[in-house]
């Protein structure tokens, strides 16, 4: 086992303002040149098609993150094209994960399972003073949200089907971002996955304070919704967009069907997901497919729970005290992986 931890990182002011303070965060941090290191044998596919095309898109869905990208890009002395390509979220390649996610009229609960060298190490609180909604959440090329809520109430998650057949469009972590900064419901997130280019198919898991969860089910051709509290890697409406195989992701849905059927609250079905002896927290971290982090969300009483490694005491956030005003007692969460590499936040 290997000791990880992920820096709780709190903010309020001006989208400029937020992306120069990361930036000079960045400045000394292994981040960005573990990610050059990682991208250079495919660097040629990692890049924007327009830059001017996709601050014409960006203008109109979420123009306060533009700023964000021009602090940053101020912080750190780059061309607005590099930092469009750095932190965009737009057009680029990623590997695969795996991921789950169960849902209650109170709660998403999720497992995200993905490969450790690329993730962030960074859990993101953010409340802007120009425009957009207060967010919490692990992050994912800086910019991006990997899982999260907002102010609202509105939880966000998503699981990913696959990459091929991509189109021109947006990542799924930076339609994470735009779901929670710029959407208070449930409806409004239907309507704008509906609406944005999508890179990759991915499904995207949805609850508001009214208790009813959505699996939207996204590709560059299609977008489908159905009512549903159970997702992982396989669709079930755009079953053209599948993966050929899908007996792993299939039987794992079942296993969170089957086990939290007995859950007797929030605490248990975090239990489920991040326990070893239930089955669906996964150690294939080689094949990008082990479990990082299980995350819980309560878009009631705006709570988070969050833990890295299995069989963990989740670490409780109260987002509503930080809305407040009154900061997080919590500058880093600890966990442990049964893996050798590290996140690309903790040594280069």
């Amino acid at each position: 086992m290997k000791p990880y931890y992920s820096d709780v990182i709190q903010y309020r002011g001006s989208h400029y303002d937020f992306g120069y303070f990361q930036g000079e965060l960045l400045q000394n941090s292994p981040i960005l040149p573990n990610r050059e290191k990682q991208w250079k044998p495919r660097r040629n596919r990692h890049f924007l098609v327009d830059p001017e095309t996709y601050k014409d898109v960006m203008a109109k869905i979420a123009p306060a993150l533009l700023e964000e990208i021009r602090g940053l890009a101020d912080a750190l002395h780059l061309d607005m094209e590099k930092a469009f390509r750095l932190f965009g979220g737009y057009y680029l390649e990623r590997t695969q994960s795996g991921c789950s996610i169960f849902t209650d009229s109170n709660f998403m609960v999720r497992n995200y399972d993905s490969h450790p060298r690329g993730y962030e190490g960074r859990y993101m609180l953010y409340q802007p003073a120009d425009a957009g909604y207060a967010i919490m959440g692990p992050t994912m090329q800086i910019t991006g949200r990997i899982d999260g809520m907002n102010e609202q109430g509105l939880v966000m998650g998503y699981n990913f089907t696959h990459s091929k057949k991509s189109g021109d469009g947006f990542l799924c972590n930076m339609i994470g971002r735009l779901i929670l900064e710029t959407c208070a419901n449930v409806d409004e997130a239907i309507s704008l996955l509906k609406e944005i280019p999508h890179r990759h198919s991915f499904s995207y898991v949805l609850l508001d304070k009214q208790g009813i969860s959505y699996v939207v089910e996204a590709s560059p051709r299609s977008v489908a919704v159905r009512e549903s509290n159970v997702c992982t890697n396989h669709f079930h409406l755009l079953d053209e967009e599948n993966r050929y195989r899908q007996e792993e992701t299939r039987e794992r849905e079942q296993r969170i069907l089957d086990a939290q059927q007995d859950t007797m609250n929030p605490y248990d079905a975090f239990k489920v997901m991040n326990s070893l002896a239930h089955g669906i927290f996964s150690k294939k971290y080689d094949a990008a497919a082990g479990t990082i982090h299980t995350s819980a969300y309560f878009p009631q009483n705006l709570k988070a729970m969050f833990a890295l490694g299995a069989d963990r005491k989740p670490v409780i956030l109260d987002f509503n005290k930080w809305l407040q005003g009154e900061n997080l007692n919590i500058t880093r969460i600890k966990g442990e992986l049964e893996y050798h590499r590290p996140f690309v936040n903790m040594e280069e």
